[in-house]
């Protein structure tokens, strides 16, 4: 391992990338790795797709592994604690992604009110094959809800290659929403042009280091913009091939704690990677 300049910041996806898919639970591989980095005086924290709060559950509870975060796809930045920044998603917008998707068998949304999923489009039964968990805890809602919406999310149940097609149809559709597919059978809406990349430059503001003094680590489609954007992206193994191609850096898997093992060389100064 080599000598690299300072790294500030670190962060990670979740699913895929530091929880292996079918656990609700990161290992305390992870969580000591986390810890070891803080204890470094390196900002550490998850880029997720979820709300914050289903974010800081999957750390066992840790809050001080969440404190920093990228949550709803970069739409609410957390630093130290505190929320410095939230994006609202347009509703008229959103009215007209149900309109489209109304069209589509087996296909559903699901809008936040905190930390609530509320089922506004779609059955249960077709939320539960794309995201059981949010199946387990949604409630029912009648068409899009009045107040400021941060996080919906489209469902359906196809394969990979059917949500895909979805989602460029809903681009095509709805042009002033932006849409991405973390995984199979579910998909992520940001503003046009918002993302991860977008909450990282936030938080790159607020702590004032460059976007050379972070790593950010992702396997799913809605990494791609933040392990782009970053000079020093890492896709874990099994990334899509955007994410794997967009890369600077390529580790192994999720499963064999690809990650944690990386920031812990990171908190030492060492530079674990190689082309």
């Amino acid at each position: 391992m080599s000598q690299h300049p300072d790294i500030l910041l670190i962060l990670s996806d979740i699913d895929g990338t530091l929880l292996p898919f079918g656990q609700r639970v990161v290992s305390q591989r992870v969580l000591d790795s986390f810890h070891t980095a803080l204890d470094s005086g390196i900002h550490v924290g998850p880029a997720s797709g979820r709300g914050i709060s289903h974010v800081t559950p999957s750390f066992a509870g840790d809050a001080a592994c969440t404190a920093t975060a990228l949550a709803t796809n970069g739409m609410q930045v957390y630093l130290d604690g505190e929320m410095i920044h939230e994006e609202h998603l347009p509703r008229q917008a959103l009215v007209r992604v149900a309109e489209v998707i109304a069209e589509e068998p087996g296909t559903g949304a699901i809008v936040f009110k905190g930390g609530t999923p509320l089922l506004v489009a779609g059955t249960r039964e077709d939320l539960a094959l794309s995201f059981p968990m949010y199946a387990e805890q949604a409630l029912d809602h009648k068409g899009i809800p009045e107040f400021p919406i941060v996080k919906m999310n489209v469902f359906c149940t196809g394969d990979l290659a059917e949500t895909q097609r979805l989602c460029e149809l809903v681009e095509r559709e709805v042009p002033e929403l932006g849409f991405n597919v973390p995984l199979a059978r579910f998909l992520n809406i940001t503003p046009k042009g918002y993302s991860k990349a977008s909450g990282i430059e936030i938080l790159c503001k607020a702590l004032g280091i460059g976007i050379d003094q972070v790593v950010t680590f992702g396997d799913g489609g809605n990494d791609l913009e933040m392990i782009a954007h970053i000079p020093n992206g890492v896709a874990v193994a099994g990334a899509v091939p955007e994410v794997a191609a967009a890369a600077r850096w390529h580790i192994g898997p999720c499963e064999e704690d690809a990650v944690p093992t990386a920031i812990d060389a990171l908190a030492a100064g060492e530079w674990p990677f190689e082309r």
